[in-house]
């Protein structure tokens, strides 16, 4: 009896029904009492206390099974509102799922990170509200440093209070602002933890500009640092050498040249070689065959002292760029609004399936 209770199982799934003609010979045929199923249960009655324990789960699954559909496509032609068949082309292709694709953004940020991680750098995050003194003053800048003026960062006033809280400025006032910079995870790495520490840090910033293809109010950084005894900047040299041949191919050219940081001495601007002109000159390159892609520089003695470190014993150094920046470059973008613009029909483009 379980093979035919199986073989009337397929026979059930396999019916088709489209009309109310169908449905009525699906009723007569396993429904009824005098259907298929109605005569298994009466020769149920003959079998002995065991085997009907046995048999008569499986019956009554049978059952469940022939009128679930049974109810199902009797709902789905009443919905038709018609006696008449239902169309249905069985030939046609089985339209195909769309599967989503990863923001570009997000390609090149785990691109970095799987680049920095096989160089033993461990991955850390922090707040994007932070206060002064993790973004700007531990990090050396000075009280009048323009980045602290109100064009340049997006300021969070907190309500007033009749009482302060410990540690809070009285009245409506406030340190508070939106990170502009993850230099801040530094900050709280450096105090938190004691060295050698090496780790890259990717986030969102926030900066008080004007939105254009070239810039924008909020973007991406990832930023980096490495602290250790004899540290030296020829560690730095040859780790972002090693990162512009993983990440832009192995014919590629960097430089540094000269800059100046607050939180970094001696300062160094970064530069591969162009990959549109190949150092041949292009607008691009702006024909100088040379393209910045981020920032770098030894660790201040004054930041170190300022997250408890003895600069005389430890020495680091840390670097900074755009996502952004390092996106365009690699899928020749030439429009940063893009990245937050949520067209289909540009981030359809990038092919890596989630």
């Amino acid at each position: 009896m379980e093979e035919r209770i199986k073989s009337l199982e397929d026979q059930i799934n396999s019916f088709l029904i489209t009309s109310k003609d169908d449905l009525e010979q699906y009723r007569l045929q396993f429904i009824s009492k005098k259907g298929v199923v109605g005569l298994l249960f009466d020769e149920l009655k003959s079998l002995t206390p065991d085997q009907k324990k046995l048999v008569g789960k499986s019956l009554n699954e049978l059952k469940k099974l022939s009128e679930e559909k049974f109810k199902s496509a009797q709902d789905i032609l009443d919905s038709a509102g018609s006696e008449k068949s239902i169309d249905l082309d069985l030939t046609l292709p089985v339209t195909p799922n769309k599967t989503g694709s990863l923001h570009p953004l997000n390609l090149t940020r785990y691109r970095i990170i799987e680049i920095f991680e096989r160089l033993g750098f461990n991955v850390e995050d922090g707040p994007e509200i932070e206060d002064d003194w993790h973004n700007f003053t531990a990090l050396n800048f000075p009280e009048n440093h323009p980045a602290r003026e109100m064009q340049d960062t997006f300021f969070v006033e907190r309500p007033v209070r009749l009482e302060s809280m410990p540690g809070e400025q009285s009245g409506g006032n406030s340190d508070m602002l939106l990170r502009t910079h993850t230099s801040n995870v530094q900050i709280r790495l450096m105090k938190d933890r004691k060295p050698p520490f090496r780790a890259i840090m990717p986030g969102r910033v926030y900066r008080n500009e004007a939105i254009s293809a070239r810039a924008h109010c909020f973007f991406h950084q990832v930023e980096g640092l490495y602290v250790d005894k004899n540290v030296g900047f020829s560690d730095l040299k040859q780790t972002l050498y090693h990162f512009a041949k993983e990440m832009f191919g192995k014919e590629t050219k960097i430089r540094l040249r000269p800059s100046f940081f607050p939180f970094t001495e001696p300062s160094a601007e970064i530069d591969i070689s162009c990959l549109i002109c190949h150092g041949k000159g292009c607008n691009v390159c702006k024909y100088s065959g040379w393209v910045e892609i981020a920032g770098s520089g030894m660790v201040h003695p004054n930041v170190l002292r300022n997250c408890g470190i003895d600069p005389e014993e430890y020495t680091g150094f840390a670097f900074g760029m755009g996502i952004e920046r390092i996106t365009m470059l690699r899928y020749s973008i030439n429009d940063l609004r893009l990245f937050s613009e949520n067209d289909l029909r540009f981030l359809k483009q990038f092919k890596q399936v989630i």
